[in-house]
């Protein structure tokens, strides 16, 4: 049986292991002189251990559980390589216990049921306690959980159990009840590179044989993405090139080489971080779907966190996309949404969808010089008193103060707009909202200019005088006539104001207009 491919759960064989004492070790083979680098750097005490400080105050149930302190049964739930195998080892080296190991993938009720009936007979016998390790239990079915309940329960067993996977929903709930959840979070950078530099000096790791470039360093640091199995499978495999090239420094070059995963010039703290995110936001700004994407799968692949990159979709959405395709905004906060639901990888789908979405999309920014200008007059100090008949007037003594007097509902005319003052008197006639040509946008403009004029109760603008014309061309077709008869171009606009659309009026995505764009306000040139 396998778990995690760097360690066989079979008889013991080797030159070397985690301490073996009366009780015994049963499923572990011990570390042997070839075997992989992450596993001859496994911790071999509780002090060796990198990450998880959250775990390991004193008392804290992780440091009992390693120590042979306490007889609690604990899940341990984190992502590969941050350290789960590593605890059951470090569990597995206490003198006191009979540890047993199983591996999810190949064990069955079968297995877990003569561990538990060998367990009953050594406690009935005054024999060490059990404790009983199994990787990936999400994997067990209901019924196979369900054969460790009563063991778990009445301590015939100690149950120490590792998932990557989240317990409340893997785990069933009367087992998950029985035990002490105990989450492993993702090793720091930080972490993995102090982790790096002792597996290249330790005896145990490379011996100080060979010598670590910087460069070379950060790019097993950010491949790893936290997982340190991760960085150090890695670093053996350069290390390995290194040796085959007959030179005594592993540099960037070889790194990249090693692992066939090209080094990205990203630095999620340093300059680099800002300049792919700019080119990011610019690309998309420039409607360059191609460059947009390659730009995310730079950030993605480099471990930027996803939670960024859908935050900046979300503020883009409104900045440069805004009302010329109001439906943007929905996508980037769906994205935004099933980063959290979903996660890495798959979420990077939903991010690719929703910045080619944005990228294709008409653009405006006219939602941010409004919110801008606005920010403006009133930083300047512009902007008086509520109007009165603007007021709150649903308190007590509220109509005997005048507030409320004089407002009229907008839902008792039939238009649904109404002559009302609604910003103080400093601001009357302030225009913050300039709208755009392009998109669903364009819509907008055109019945902008009428719901200002009966607001603020502005006579219409003049009619203007009609030049004279020569005789009008044949009629011509027109899509869009109501009747279906033949309508000449120069009636076409008035038509479609008719029927309830702009005269640029947006029919449906793709549809081509008379000025050359389509439906969404893209060029058609």
């Amino acid at each position: 049986m396998e778990s995690d491919a760097l360690f066989s759960l079979g008889a013991p064989t080797g030159s070397r292991g985690a301490p073996e004492g009366p009780a015994g070790v049963d499923g572990f083979t011990p570390v042997a002189d070839d075997s992989p680098l992450p596993v001859r750097m496994r911790p071999a005490s509780l002090d060796e251990l990198i990450g998880q400080d959250h775990l390991l105050a004193p008392g804290a149930p992780l440091r009992q559980l390693v120590s042979g302190g306490a007889g609690m049964s604990v899940i341990l739930w984190g992502p590969p390589g941050s350290g789960k195998t590593t605890i059951a080892h470090l569990v597995a080296g206490a003198t006191d216990r009979r540890f047993v190991a199983l591996s999810a993938l190949s064990a069955g009720v079968k297995d877990v049921r003569a561990v538990i009936e060998t367990a009953r007979r050594q406690r009935r016998s005054g024999g060490p306690q059990t404790v009983l390790f199994i990787d990936e239990v999400h994997r067990f079915s209901k019924t196979q959980q369900d054969s460790l309940l009563a063991a778990v329960e009445d301590r015939t067993v100690t149950l120490l159990a590792a998932t990557t996977e989240n317990p409340y929903f893997s785990v069933i709930s009367p087992l998950l009840s029985r035990c002490v959840l105990l989450t492993l979070q993702p090793l720091d950078d930080d972490a993995v590179r102090g982790l790096l530099r002792r597996a290249v000096a330790d005896e145990r790791g490379l011996g100080g044989t060979l010598t670590l470039a910087a460069e070379a360093e950060d790019h097993l640091v950010r491949l790893a993405s936290g997982d340190v199995r991760k960085a150090l499978t890695a670093l053996e495999a350069a290390a390995a090139s290194a040796s085959a090239l007959g030179v005594e420094r592993i540099d960037l070059a070889t790194a990249e080489q090693a692992v066939d995963v090209a080094a990205v010039r990203y630095d999620r703290d340093g300059d680099a971080h800002y300049d792919v995110v700019s080119a990011f936001i610019k690309s998309m700004r420039g409607s360059d779907v191609d460059a947009a994407v390659h730009w995310l799968a730079r950030m993605l692949v480099a471990g930027e966190d996803a939670r960024f990159i859908a935050r900046r979709l979300v503020i883009f959405a409104s900045e440069d996309v805004g009302m010329a395709d109001p439906t943007a905004l929905s996508v980037a906060t769906a994205a935004a949404h099933a980063v959290e639901y979903v996660g890495l990888p798959e979420v990077q789908l939903n991010l690719a969808q929703a910045v080619i979405h944005l990228a294709t999309a008409p653009k405006s920014n006219s939602a941010t010089t409004a919110i801008g200008a606005a920010i403006a007059d009133v930083r300047a100090g512009r902007g008086g008193s509520v109007p009165r008949g603007l007021r709150d007037a649903h308190y007590s003594g509220a109509r005997g103060l005048g507030h409320g007097t004089g407002y009229r509902y907008p839902h008792d005319d039939q238009r649904g707009v109404v002559t009302q003052q609604y910003v103080p008197d400093d601001l009357v006639g302030v225009d913050y909202y300039q709208p755009g040509p392009h998109g669903a946008e364009r819509s907008v403009a055109t019945r902008l200019p009428l719901l200002r004029r009966i607001v603020r109760g502005l006579p219409a603008p003049p009619a203007r005088p009609e030049a004279p014309t020569a005789a009008p061309p044949a009629a011509t077709a027109v899509a869009g006539s109501s009747d279906g008869s033949p309508v000449t171009p120069q009636a076409a606009p008035a038509l479609a104001v008719r029927n309830g659309r702009a005269a640029t009026g947006v029919d449906g995505p793709g549809t081509t207009q008379d000025d050359g764009t389509n439906a969404a306000g893209e060029g058609q040139q």
